[in-house]
């Protein structure tokens, strides 16, 4: 449920190409009488002739404040004007409109800095356009700690559906990169952020974590790798030692059926795809992507831009609702520790 006394929710504008324009509008469109108020950082005109497009038909209201987005939400999706480079086409992205996508981003996180949103929602980029037209950064979790710029803080990416979270210790970096680089300390960090965050953003008081082994079956005590002996032991051992409840390292072919699921309260996982095949599998359109670490709450659809999809109203906005869903509850939470 929503909570009258935070600000609104700041929803980026993502690939214009892409079904961000398409979910946001089904979003709003499918509001209920207890969703909390968002704005987008997005252009109007396009988002108009979008709604046109797929038949919607929403009421678009423009605002120039964050703020005047809890009055207008109840009858139009406020928005906060971004204007794109050149007019998009639904499913044929342009690199001239990167430097909007990046504005949106960079707007959304400025406003949740200041307390005039209570937290950064961001529709899907696509990498591969984004390098075209500039963009340095691996990902939005890279460029969301970029924009921070406070060395100390650690960006944690995790993906949530209902019964299962999981957190990648290595995340945007090849196979052979991930295991070249996979560290004690990193293990410990991660694990460490998570479950701070779990207590805080989560109401989880002792959070369990289930940590996973790299190699097949843990490694079998060293004869299919040592990583699990000599990296991943020692970080669950000293994470114990830090007085968190975390087990492993455990074979992550068992590690994810329903019952085991039910023994902790997120998988620490050594490597991307060691997370994400799990939870897309078990719920690929409901999965929130949410970065921990940050000074303020970040959270994303888990899909990418599905430039096929785009304009046609096949697109599925449950990913977002649940990630604004998600959000406002851990603006809440952490509204309540505050």
């Amino acid at each position: 449920m929503s909570d009258p006394g935070l600000p609104p929710l700041a929803l980026t504008m993502g690939e214009p190409a892409g079904i961000g324009g398409d979910i946001t509008l089904m979003a709003w469109a499918r509001r209920t009488a207890g969703a909390h108020p968002f704005f987008v950082i997005d252009d109007p005109d396009r988002l108009e002739r979008l709604s046109r497009r797929l038949g919607l038909m929403v009421s678009l209201r423009e605002i120039r404040h964050a703020h005047d987005a809890v009055d207008a939400f109840a009858h139009a999706l406020p928005v906060l004007a971004q204007p794109l480079a050149i007019p998009v086409e639904p499913g044929r992205a342009d690199p001239a409109n990167v430097a909007a996508v990046q504005a949106s981003i960079e707007r959304a996180v400025a406003l949740a800095r200041s307390g005039a949103a209570c937290a950064v929602v961001t529709n899907p980029i696509h990498k591969g356009v984004m390098y075209q037209g500039g963009f340095s950064f691996p990902g939005h979790t890279e460029f969301l700690a970029a924009l921070v710029g406070d060395g100390a803080l650690r960006e944690v990416m995790m993906l949530a559906c209902p019964g299962l979270r999981v957190v990648p210790v290595t995340i945007h970096v090849g196979l052979a990169e991930a295991i070249r680089s996979l560290r004690i300390d990193d293990i410990v960090a991660v694990g460490t952020v998570t479950a701070r965050a779990l207590e805080r953003d989560f109401g989880i008081e002792r959070p369990r974590l289930a940590v996973a082994g790299l190699n097949p079956h843990a490694g079998e005590g060293g004869a299919m790798g040592r990583e699990d002996e000599d990296i991943v032991a020692p970080a669950v051992a000293e994470l114990r030692r830090l007085g968190i409840d975390a087990v492993g390292p455990l074979p992550s072919d068992t590690l994810f059926h329903a019952r085991a699921r039910q023994g902790y309260d997120v998988a620490l996982c050594m490597y991307h795809d060691q997370a994400l095949i799990p939870i897309k599998t078990i719920d690929f359109d409901g999965g929130v992507n949410i970065t921990l670490g940050l000074p303020f709450v970040r959270t994303s659809p888990d899909h990418g831009t599905a430039f096929d999809l785009a304009g046609t109203g096949r697109a599925n906005p449950d990913s977002l609702i649940a990630a604004l869903d998600t959000a406002a509850m851990i603006a809440a939470n952490r509204a309540k520790r505050s």
